[in-house]
């Protein structure tokens, strides 16, 4: 493994309790600015509807009002849920980003629909739509490429663009098709890590060069949340921890604020299913975080980490993002 990888963030634009959305969006916009700060490699945004926590349902467009805000790091989608649209809206909403941004712009495909079923039929799809997600990807591919000029249908923005491509996963699945476009793979390892090292070993061995990438390249996601002490860290992880209990008893709100009592909160099931799904985690001070996220980065040997901070507090949320660099595990620019 390299000494050090580039290092990416992943947000959920979260509207904390008691605050607007526009609040939230000004926050989200802030924490892209101090990610870009901080040389952070990627600044990426999750697709998902019918959640008042989350203020990035209409992706593109809060993608664009990054782009404006900042000036270097790369932006894009960790992902764009296929399945609620068609390939070729998606490729003129990003080949309309490329030509804002340039080649800033990135567009990562999730095969989930990022919601609950009554809202997947309020977005006019069925659930056997996400059943053509590799047939829609190559789709969007094509739409993207350099191949449309006698086509009858053609991106505009969009074709010759050269949007990168990368496929979300949490099981063989993602890895697989990955594997067999040449693309480069992500792993939801930050809320869904039962398939880690199955999926990304999957992936490496049936790798097929392509013109997109001639090699494997695997960027896994974690938690991290740094503070000046373990304590405070863990106190602000307590958010995310709560927006888990609270998504599998199908509750619905803001993002929750911190507490000093999780055990008057969730029961020891609940207690047990959120730290399964948020074992890869590294919350605390730098020194505590380092040797553990060393360690799992020496296991793994990922091309590139992404990290997410889904959290109540926004100076928290800064404060980890300013300390990143003190880790000193990655490539910053």
């Amino acid at each position: 493994m390299n000494n050090k990888i580039p290092l990416s963030f992943l947000d959920l634009a979260p509207v904390p309790e008691g605050h607007t959305i526009a609040e939230g969006i000004a926050q989200t916009v802030a924490t892209a600015q101090q990610a870009e700060k901080s040389g952070l490699n990627r600044y990426w945004m999750a697709e998902h509807h019918n959640m008042a926590g989350i203020a990035s349902a209409a992706t593109s467009v809060l993608l664009s009002h990054i782009g404006s805000q900042t000036e270097r790091i790369r932006i894009g989608a960790g992902g764009i849920m296929l399945p609620n649209h068609a390939p070729l809206v998606i490729a003129e909403q990003f080949g309309t980003l490329q030509a804002l941004y340039g080649d800033r712009i990135d567009l990562g495909l999730g095969r989930a629909p990022g919601t609950d079923g009554a809202t997947f039929q309020a977005l006019r799809r069925q659930m056997k739509d996400a059943e053509r997600f590799p047939q829609d990807v190559q789709e969007l591919m094509y739409f993207l490429g350099n191949d449309t000029d006698g086509s009858p249908v053609q991106a505009f923005p969009g074709a010759r663009s050269g949007v990168p491509i990368w496929i979300l996963g949490s099981s063989l699945f993602g890895a697989t098709l990955a594997a067999h476009l040449g693309l480069p793979y992500v792993f939801a390892s930050h809320f869904a890590p039962q398939m880690l090292a199955q999926a990304i070993n999957t992936y490496r061995e049936q790798f097929k060069p392509s013109a997109y990438l001639d090699k494997p390249y695997v960027m896994l996601a974690a938690n991290l949340l740094l503070a000046d002490d373990d304590a405070t860290a863990q106190y602000h992880f307590t958010s995310a921890q709560q927006s888990f209990v609270r998504l599998r008893r199908g509750e619905t709100g803001q993002m929750p604020k911190p507490t000093h009592d999780m055990d008057s909160i969730w029961s020891q099931a609940e207690k047990m299913m959120v730290d399964n799904a948020l074992s890869v985690s590294f919350i605390g001070s730098v020194g505590t975080v380092k040797p553990k996220l060393a360690q799992f980065l020496a296991q793994y040997e990922p091309d590139e980490l992404i990290v997410t901070a889904n959290i109540y507090d926004q100076a928290a949320r800064l404060r980890s993002l300013e300390l990143t660099p003190e880790l000193n595990l990655f490539t910053l620019q």
